[in-house]
């Protein structure tokens, strides 16, 4: 039986994937194998050390202590995509909103309410104070071509717009799913100098913490509009709101206000909606709890942000799964103890992720206990766990 601890209100739809004869799920349990999380911070937590992995619904996972997990073989999972369609439904509101002034016109009609009388003379009179240009024709840069920033750029298109994309290490499903229409750059300065709006999808790394910045901004288009509904952190709040100041950015909209851009004229904030939609929470908790099952019933790893994506359907009765420190000669450690009990290896794939690899390799024969023991003693060796069909 395996026991799964959720540490937020985890959609239903998600939920009840789990088959209860092999599964306990609830948010108070002992000694849990897995995590299913959204938002709680786990930085000041407290995991077991009977975890084997974390699944957060949702893409980021800024709220997981990554090198604390990683070091301690629990593969931590996300759903990239899961939430794809409603982030850029946000992103498309976005820029009609940066562009066409909607806020500015509402909230100015909401304070003529109560002219009944003036009301149609009023409109004619300001509605000119109101006025912005049309998507159409322009140019937009998307930057970072994920699930998301892919389905913005198509879309985009759709609406009459040129679409640059920059991502330099873009994934081959994204190229497939990418519309050829879409002009490629070469740099991230060359998308800014061309781009009329500019819209953010990359997450949050040392690389792209304030990636536009006062220099950027010195180069970026007059009068570009930018959409961040990815990290705040990728813009230097203080040189944007400068921007603004200046008038070199027209509007800023983000996901993720604070104070300062509150009170900052030409920054839009809304309350970090990007996937807040009852489908991206249903999504995102199924592509999860599928997730921890295939890697706690089988060993697969899909969507991890720690450990290498690897899969290898059951050809023999038992499986051993070993997560090590990538390290040379580790696979040759590994079989050399199982040959020592002349276990007869029937098949074995191992890949690698920056830091850490991971092993997946049948067995005809159960592996002892002493054996298990020697592969956990191998320096380098982080996590070790068996299966049987």
């Amino acid at each position: 039986m395996f026991r799964i601890q959720t540490m937020n209100k985890i959609s239903p739809l998600g939920l009840e994937l789990f088959p209860r004869d092999k599964y306990e799920v609830a948010s108070e349990i002992p000694n849990p194998h897995a995590i299913l999380v959204r938002s709680a911070d786990l930085h000041s937590a407290v995991i077991p050390d009977s975890v084997l992995a974390i699944a957060r619904a949702g893409a980021g996972v800024n709220n997981i202590p990554i090198p604390d997990c990683s070091n301690k073989g629990i593969v931590v999972f996300n759903t990239p995509g899961g939430n794809a369609n409603a982030v850029k439904e946000l992103a498309i509101a976005a820029l009609l909103i940066s562009s066409r002034n909607i806020l500015g016109g509402w909230s100015w009609s909401t304070d003529i309410a109560g002219k009944a009388d003036e009301v149609p003379d009023l409109v004619e009179k300001e509605k000119s104070r109101f006025e912005g240009p049309e998507l159409r024709g322009k140019t937009l840069g998307v930057i970072g071509l994920g699930a998301i920033g892919v389905m913005v750029a198509n879309d985009a298109m759709a609406l009459g717009m040129h679409v640059i994309g920059f991502d330099p290490y873009i994934s081959v499903d994204a190229a497939w799913n990418l519309s050829h229409r879409v002009e490629r750059a070469d740099t991230l300065e060359g998308l800014l100098t061309k781009a009329d709006y500019i819209s953010l999808h990359l997450p949050l790394s040392n690389e792209t913490k304030g990636l536009l910045d006062a220099e950027k901004f010195r180069i970026i288009k007059k009068g570009a509009r930018i959409v961040n509904l990815a990290r705040g952190g990728l813009i230097n709040e203080a040189d944007i709101i400068d921007a603004l100041k200046d008038k070199k950015i027209s509007a800023y909209v983000t996901d993720f206000p604070t104070a300062e851009l509150l009170a900052c004229p030409g920054a839009i904030c809304i309350p970090h909606l990007g996937a807040s939609t009852p489908e991206a929470e249903d999504n995102c908790a199924i592509m999860a709890v599928k997730q921890l099952m295939d890697y706690l019933e089988s060993g697969f790893i899909k969507n991890s942000v720690n450990y290498p994506r690897c899969k290898l359907e059951f050809r023999s009765p038992f499986r051993l799964l070993v997560a090590n420190r990538n390290i040379p000669n580790m696979v040759g450690q590994i079989t050399t103890i199982l040959a020592e009990e002349s276990i007869n290896i029937t098949d074995l794939i191992n890949h690698h992720m920056n830091d850490y690899a991971y092993n997946i390799i049948d067995t005809e024969q159960p592996i002892p206990r002493v054996q298990l023991e020697k592969l956990i003693a191998i320096d380098g060796v982080v996590k070790v766990r068996v299966l049987q069909r």
